[in-house]
């Protein structure tokens, strides 16, 4: 419907309805508001989180995805200046009906030897855990991934998967990025709160024979978020032990340990060092891995990320092995701009092996000597001390 109100300007308003879903997210195809112009998304019953978007949310990809709203009606809601209705796009093409992920049964969720990240085991990898995220394509929840750091330190949003996650070029606009989905409590495997979210990214580079993602999200995580950029180690030293944290199912975060020193092999392959593209996880000593934790990091002993999650036969009551793409051969990958990790993480060449995982929002300003600068004299000087330093 459209209306139009006493300001002169114009309403519009679709509904969307999803009998008996869980939730409902809705993908645009083409989205581009004019300046001015605002479009609001809420459950038709007026009760629960608002999705709020104008002109600062255009990307050069033309697209907008939402996250999930726990309703199984929404309305759509757009309101324009008439005269610059000619520039709009804005075409819905996908409606996401969601059977499960928020508000499933606890019976569905991830298994319950998985480690909730509040748990005291996660006391020591707090920086880590926040770089962490479960992130869906095409409206569906799929794989996980993390915030990294680069040499230059600067907070560009890059953010890395799995290639076998499929988050192709076309697809990459899509993406939603769900921040600290986690458990409140140690244990509950469930709860988790789906607010902290935001959406869209390009491809920068992928590459298959070493399962490398990365993506670079249309914007920085809200500061509000807490979210870190991690750390990682391109060197070809073998970690003596390990920790994966990561998104079983996709339902809430979880750890992981590896006690053991780990091993260089090709996928699937027990035998070392096969072609040298993957990190072997043995089994893992406390928690596991599940489908949804593929492309989650895994760090090594100095806390650096070494790899993400490529695929492997780990469940709850096993202990059988993972593979990770080493990062350490993602690097160069195959040697183009497009399918290795250098250019874009290392932009002006350092040569750096390591980075330290970052808050880029945590910066602190000290100055020194902090008892101040005190000085004495007649009026109009001299006064003495006449000058002081600080750093």
């Amino acid at each position: 419907t459209w209306e139009s109100l006493p300001s002169g300007r114009q309403l519009w308003r679709l509904r969307v309805s999803g009998p008996d879903v869980l939730s409902l997210n809705l993908g645009f195809s083409r989205f581009w508001l004019p300046a001015g112009s605002r479009l609001l998304i809420y459950p038709a019953a007026g009760e629960g989180r608002i999705l709020a978007y104008d002109e600062t949310d255009n990307a050069p990809h033309g697209q907008l995805w939402t996250p999930v709203l726990l309703t199984d009606e929404v309305v759509v809601e757009l309101e324009i200046d008439p005269a610059l209705r000619w520039q709009l796009e804005l075409e819905l093409t996908s409606v996401g009906r969601g059977y499960r992920f928020f508000g499933e049964d606890l019976e569905a969720k991830a298994g319950a030897c998985n480690i909730d990240v509040i748990c005291s085991q996660g006391d020591d990898w707090r920086d880590e855990i926040a770089s962490v995220a479960v992130y869906s394509l095409g409206g569906g929840t799929i794989c996980t991934g993390w915030m990294t750091n680069n040499t230059a330190q600067d907070g560009r949003p890059y953010f890395m998967t799995a290639y076998h996650c499929n988050v192709r070029a076309n697809w990459a606009p899509s993406v939603v990025v769900y921040w600290n989905f986690e458990s409140p409590e140690c244990g509950m495997q469930g709860g988790g709160s789906y607010e902290d979210t935001q959406s869209g990214s390009v491809l920068r580079a992928e590459w298959a024979t070493s399962d490398l993602t990365l993506l670079e999200l249309d914007e920085v995580p809200d500061p509000a978020f807490g979210v870190k950029y991690a750390g990682w180690d391109r060197s070809d030293a073998v970690p003596t032990s390990a920790v994966a944290i990561h998104h079983p199912s996709t339902d809430e975060k979880s750890i992981s340990f590896e006690d053991d020193p780990l091993t260089v092999t090709s996928y699937k392959s027990n035998v070392s060092p096969g072609d040298g593209t993957h990190l072997r996880i043995g089994d893992w000593d406390e928690g596991t891995t599940e489908p949804g934790s593929s492309g989650s990091p895994l760090f090594n002993q100095d806390r650096y990320v070494v790899g993400q999650l490529h695929g492997g036969a780990a469940a709850c009551g096993n202990n059988e092995p993972d593979w990770y793409g080493w990062f350490h051969v993602s690097w160069e990958g195959g040697g183009t701009d497009g399918s290795r990790l250098s250019n874009w993480l290392d932009p002006s060449g350092t040569g750096e092996l390591t980075v330290e995982t970052i808050d880029p929002f945590g910066a602190s300003f000290g100055v020194s000597p902090a008892a101040g600068f005190e000085s004495a004299g007649i009026v109009g000087g001299p006064f003495d001390p006449d000058q002081t330093v600080y750093t």
